[in-house]
């Protein structure tokens, strides 16, 4: 390790690209999927100790600014009408 720890960690930041991929292409649902299991691998590196703090601010605002814009993100309430 380093003398200084990285702000981001590299499984977190895959898991982001994947989630603004689906977005900027519209796949409303996979971004739902998505942005859950990025939730769900940062809070088990939480549980395991994984993150140092720098990293937890910085993802915390991440998933902050993201369950804003994801909130009513999805497909099933579009109206069929043309």
């Amino acid at each position: 390790m380093g003398l200084f720890f990285r702000k981001t960690h590299p499984d977190l930041e895959r898991l982001l690209r994947e989630l603004e991929m689906d977005m900027s292409n519209n796949y409303k649902d996979n971004a739902q999927d998505d942005f859950a299991a990025l939730e769900e691998a940062y809070n088990g590196l939480i549980d395991e100790g994984k993150l140092s703090k720098r990293q937890q601010e910085h993802y915390d605002g991440r998933l902050r600014e993201l369950r804003a814009i994801l909130k009513g993100y999805t497909h099933k309430d579009q109206k069929a009408v043309w």
